[in-house]
């Protein structure tokens, strides 16, 4: 490990105790690492802007920070134990390439300054994907619902066959839940963009750094202004990232139910492109639907990770060094959740219903809901066309089709009235 910039003189690094301080920094961030060389070199614009480079000495950081992205892309270079921290490696590779021009890239910094600007740029990156994804997933639903609006499937309350129900219904449904995902990851960016770069550790530098420049040139919406909350935002930018991709994992494991169910031998309601399942290792006779099993699981990461920063921001104001634990929750719900809202489009674009199982499954008694709301039309007390409609579920749905109670659920949204239309201009205005 080269020489850390806080050493003392006299005072010897002890080993073990700076394996448990460095911990797995080095690993998470490799993550980061591009976007702390970005900022870097934002960083190194704004010191030649504050007299500090010369325009010669800024030119060449530029060259070299360059060099090492690309390096560092390659594999040429890499980011191990021989290194503190990205911040660290950073510097020294500018030191060794550039001397004492390399020297001064920390100038009016903090390793603290150092990751908080480059996991904001990387949590916009992926608040932007969490959009993207959810903008998709929406519309192959809407186009699904609006192919498939009249074909009847069962509906389910507390897992039992309670009403006819449509696909029109269920497509519906995930349509507007991901449209709401969409406005929520945005809204979450909106918030997070906000440049922390030079804050340094709390409390602002005796330097007149030029911040709105930087802010400019990494394409922020605005500075953050106060180096105090630049510190109280670490954690709860965070916390309201993860929270924005948990809306959308939330939705995916109730999907992922949903097709869990549907799939099994029991319902048989719908088919998984082959791609979608697995044989198993010791039964013959099965194919297994992992990836949904696994999608399902996915939400119980990104839960995780929200309440490992929940935990840590039980601090008071300022930096402290617990903050760091930030950066590997973020990698882990993020690396869980992406991968897994990723597969979703084709999934659900590739799924087919097996119509004649669907059929099968509506019974007499999901049409009771029916009669006892068209005896209360007619006068009948809910209450009394209830029980009655309930004393005759076995014979409710003679003379009724899965077609007919549909095209009668006339109430907004339901089969007869789905507003995709309104939902399309939602989607269209995202």
């Amino acid at each position: 490990m080269s020489d850390l910039l806080w050493q003392k003189p006299g005072v010897a690094v002890d080993a073990e105790i700076q394996r448990f301080l460095a911990g797995d920094d080095v690993v998470l961030d490799r993550e980061f690492f591009l976007h702390d060389i970005q900022a870097s070199a934002a960083h190194a614009e704004g010191l030649q802007r504050s007299g500090i480079l010369s325009g010669d000495e800024l030119a060449g950081l530029k060259r070299e920070l360059a060099v090492l992205a690309e390096d560092f892309r390659r594999g040429d270079f890499v980011l191990d134990e021989r290194f503190e921290d990205g911040h660290s490696a950073i510097e020294a590779r500018l030191t060794e390439r550039l001397g004492d021009a390399g020297r001064k890239i920390h100038t009016g910094r903090s390793r603290n300054d150092q990751i908080l600007v480059a996991t904001r740029l990387w949590l916009k990156e992926k608040l932007a994907r969490v959009a993207v994804l959810s903008r998709e997933i929406a519309k192959v639903a809407l186009d699904r619902a609006q192919a498939e609006r009249d074909l009847p499937i069962p509906g389910y309350t507390h897992i039992q066959r309670a009403v006819v129900s449509s696909a029109g219904m269920w497509w519906a449904g995930w349509a507007e839940a991901f449209i709401d995902n969409t406005t929520r990851a945005r809204d979450t960016l909106r918030l997070v963009d906000t440049n922390p770069l030079g804050t340094a550790a709390g409390y602002g530098v005796n330097l007149k750094l030029d911040r709105e420049h930087t802010t400019a040139a990494l394409g922020f919406a605005r500075m953050q202004v106060s180096p105090i909350y630049a510190q109280l935002s670490r954690g709860k930018f965070e916390l309201a990232a993860l929270e924005a991709l948990g809306a959308a994992t939330l939705d995916l494991r109730r999907i992922a139910w949903d097709l869990s169910l549907f799939t099994s031998a029991e319902f048989g309601f719908v088919s998984l492109p082959a791609q979608y399942t697995t044989g198993s290792s010791i039964m013959p006779n099965k194919r297994n639907p992992d990836v949904i099993e696994l999608m399902r699981a996915t939400h119980a990461s990104v839960s995780a990770s929200r309440s490992e920063i929940e935990q840590l921001l039980s601090l008071p104001s300022g930096y402290h060094r617990d903050l760091q634990a930030s950066k590997g929750a973020i990698f882990h719900g993020f690396g869980r959740g992406l991968p897994a809202l990723e597969l979703l489009p084709a999934l659900l674009a590739n799924l087919g219903w097996r119509e004649e199982k669907l059929r099968a499954a509506i019974d007499s008694g999901m049409y009771a809901t029916d009669v006892a709301v068209e005896a209360a039309v007619t006068g009948v007390p809910f209450r009394e066309a209830y029980k009655a409609a309930a004393a005759s579920a076995d014979s409710a749905g003679l003379g009724r089709t899965p077609e007919g109670s549909l095209a009668a659920r006339v109430s907004p949204g339901a089969a007869a009235d789905l507003r995709l239309d309104e939902l399309l201009a939602r989607w269209d205005a995202l």
